[in-house]
C-alpha cells in the first residue's frame, strides 16, 4: 500500500503538457490549466473538497432560521456543531487506507455519491436528533480533504509540494466562506416564492445536486497517477502494492511521532477553521444585531480569506526550504500558528465594537489559514510509503481539535454552561499557542529541527528506506520510496546543499592527491 508505486515494470515513456520531474510529477503550477492529469487533478480536488464545506457548513449559515423553525436550544446547536465535524474524525482515517487501494479518483467519486443523499435529507429534518443526525453525515464528506492533498501530492514535485497542497486547501477551504456568503442569497431567493420555514429545505437541493455531479465528473474525467489509472497501472506492473502488508504500511504512518504531533497541531489550525466556520454567523447575528444577509456577509470573510491565505502559507513553507531546508519549513509553521492563537485571543477581547471584530478577525483568519498551508508543507515528508495514512491521520486531527474545542468553550452544554462565545475565543487563542511549541519536537534526522542540526551520518535514503524490509527491497518494492528520496534533498536547504557539496569536492580532491603523493 502506498501512494503510485513505480517499480515492478518500466513504465513506456509519456508526454505531459507540463515539465516533470523523475516520478512524473509536475514541476510547474499553471494555475489556468485544466491539463490532463496534473491540473485536473489540481482543479477538481479543490471544487469537491470545496462543495464538501459549502454543505457542511451551509446549516450554520441558516442556524437563524432553522433553530426558530425547530425551537432548537443553546444545547442543541451545540451539539449540531460538534456532530458537523466528529463523524469526519474516523472518515479520513478511513480514507487514508482506501486511497492507497483504490486510488483517489474513486475515492473523491465515492464520497460525493455517498453522501449527497445525506445533503438532501436535510429538507426532512423535524426534529433536533434528526437535525444533528443528517450534519454528522454530511460533515462525512469532509474526509475529501485526505483526498485532496493525496492527489495533488502524487502529482506535483516535492519543491513545490508544499504551494500546491496549500492551494487546492486553501480554495476548498473557502468553501465555508462561500456558504456564509451564498446560503442566506439562496434562501431568500426561495423564500420569495415559498414560505419561510420551507426555503431554507429548498435550498439544501442545490450542494446535493452539485455533489452528484462532481462525483461522475471524478469518475469519467480523471486519472489517479501521472502514469494513469491504478486499475491499469496494476495491470501493466506499474503499481506494485504490498499485499498482505497493510499493518506494515499502517505502522509505518502510525508508529512515527511526528504523525501525532502534526496530528495535535493541526488540530489547533485546521480545527480552529473549522469551529470558527460553525459559530461565526450566528456570533455576529446576536452579538451586533445583524440581519441575516449582513452577518453571513461579514462571517463569509472569514473563510474567503482562503482565497491566497493558506496559499500563502504553503508558499511561504516552500520558500523558506530554499535556503534553510525542513528546518525552515518547521520554522514558518511554529511562527504561523503561534499568531493565530495570538489573533484569535484578541478577537474575544474586541467583542465591543463591530469594526475591531472584523479587522481582528480578517487577520486571525490569515494566520491562522497560513498556518494549515504550512502545515502540509511538512506532512508529505513524515513517510513516503505510508503518505495516505499519513495525510488521512493528520487530517482527522483538524477534526478532533474542533470537536475537543467546540465541547469545552461553545456546546453550551455541563462543561461549559456559563461561557460566553467571547470567553471560548480567548481560551480557543491560548491553547493555539500551548500546542504550537510541540512543533518544536519535531526532528528528521538527515534534516534537523528547529534547533538542533542534521545528523551528517543519516541521509535522505537511509530515512524513507527504513520503512521496507529486505524482502520488499528484494523485490523492488523501494523504488519509489528511493526515488522520493533523492527528489527530497532540496530539503537540505541551499546553505547545507552547497557546503556538502564542497565538502564532497574536496574529498575528491584529497583522494586524488594521494596517488600522486605516494609517488
Amino acid at each position: 500500500m502506498s501512494s503510485p508505486e513505480v517499480g515492478v515494470k518500466q513504465a513506456p515513456p509519456m508526454e505531459f503538457k507540463l515539465p516533470v520531474d523523475s516520478e512524473m510529477k509536475a514541476t510547474k503550477i499553471v494555475i489556468y490549466s485544466i491539463a490532463q492529469p496534473h491540473m485536473r487533478a489540481f482543479h477538481l480536488s479543490w471544487i469537491i473538497f470545496f462543495f464538501t464545506f459549502f454543505a457542511t457548513f451551509a446549516p450554520a449559515v441558516l442556524i437563524p432560521v432553522i433553530r426558530e423553525d425547530m425551537s432548537l436550544t443553546k444545547t442543541d446547536l451545540g451539539i449540531s456543531g460538534v456532530t458537523a465535524v466528529c463523524g469526519a474524525i474516523g472518515m479520513r482515517v478511513i480514507m487514508g487506507f482506501v486511497l492507497d487501494i483504490i486510488g483517489p479518483r474513486f475515492g473523491n467519486a465515492m464520497t460525493m455519491l455517498l453522501f449527497a443523499p445525506a445533503v438532501f435529507c436535510m429538507s426532512l429534518v423535524q426534529s433536533a436528533g434528526a437535525f444533528q443526525c443528517v450534519r454528522l453525515f454530511i460533515g462525512c464528506s469532509l474526509c475529501a480533504f485526505v483526498t485532496c492533498q493525496f492527489w495533488v501530492g502524487s502529482m506535483f514535485n516535492v519543491k513545490i509540494v508544499g504551494t500546491a497542497n496549500a492551494i487546492t486547501a486553501g480554495w476548498g477551504n473557502m468553501g465555508g466562506g462561500a456558504t456564509a456568503l451564498l446560503m442566506p442569497l439562496m434562501y431568500e431567493g426561495v423564500a420569495d416564492y415559498v414560505p419561510a420555514f420551507h426555503a431554507w429545505r429548498y435550498s439544501f437541493f442545490i450542494p446535493g445536486g452539485i455533489f452528484i455531479l462532481l462525483g461522475v465528473v471524478s469518475m469519467l474525467f480523471s486519472q489517479d497517477a501521472p502514469q494513469g489509472d491504478y486499475r491499469m497501472m496494476k495491470e501493466t506492473g506499474q503499481l506494485t502494492q504490498s499485499k498482505g502488508n497493510i499493518w506494515a504500511v499502517a505502522k509505518c504512518g502510525l508508529l512515527n511521532y511526528r504523525s501525532w504531533i502534526m496530528f495535535m497541531t493541526y488540530g489547533y489550525s485546521f480545527g480552529v477553521e473549522l469551529t470558527v466556520d460553525n459559530l461565526i454567523v450566528d456570533y455576529l447575528y446576536d452579538q451586533f444585531q445583524l440581519d441575516h444577509m449582513t452577518a453571513g456577509g461579514l462571517g463569509a470573510l472569514f473563510g474567503l480569506m482562503n482565497l491566497f491565505s493558506r496559499a500563502s502559507g504553503g508558499m511561504l513553507s516552500d520558500l523558506a526550504a530554499i535556503p534553510w531546508g525542513m528546518r525552515g519549513r518547521l520554522w514558518v509553521m511554529f511562527i504561523l500558528q503561534l499568531l493565530g492563537g495570538v489573533f484569535c485571543l484578541a478577537l474575544g477581547l474586541v467583542d465591543y465594537d463591530l469594526t475591531a471584530t472584523i479587522v481582528v478577525m480578517i487577520i486571525f483568519s490569515i494566520f491562522v489559514q497560513q498556518a494549515c498551508g504550512a502545515t502540509f508543507g511538512v506532512v508529505p515528508f513524515i513517510s513516503r510509503r505510508a503518505y495516505g495514512v499519513v495525510s488521512g491521520l493528520v487530517g482527522a486531527g483538524g477534526n478532533v481539535g474542533a470537536v475537543v474545542t467546540q465541547t469545552i468553550f461553545f456546546q453550551g452544554s455541563a462543561s461549559s454552561p456559563d461561557m460566553t462565545k467571547q470567553d471560548g475565543l480567548v481560551w480557543m487563542g491560548v491553547m493555539i499557542m500551548g500546542v504550537s511549541f510541540f512543533i518544536c519536537f519535531v526532528h528528521f534526522p538527515m534534516w534537523g529541527s528547529m534547533f538542533f542540526p542534521a545528523n551528517p551520518d543519516v541521509s535522505e535514503e537511509d530515512y524513507y528506506l527504513a520503512e521496507w524490509n529486505a524482502d520488499e527491497v528484494a523485490q523492488g518494492l523501494h523504488t519509489p520510496s528511493l526515488r522520493f528520496a533523492m527528489e527530497s534533498k532540496s530539503n537540505r536547504g541551499s546553505q547545507r546543499g552547497s557546503k556538502a557539496k564542497a565538502e564532497a569536492a574536496a574529498a575528491i580532491i584529497e583522494d586524488e592527491a594521494k596517488p600522486a603523493a605516494a609517488q
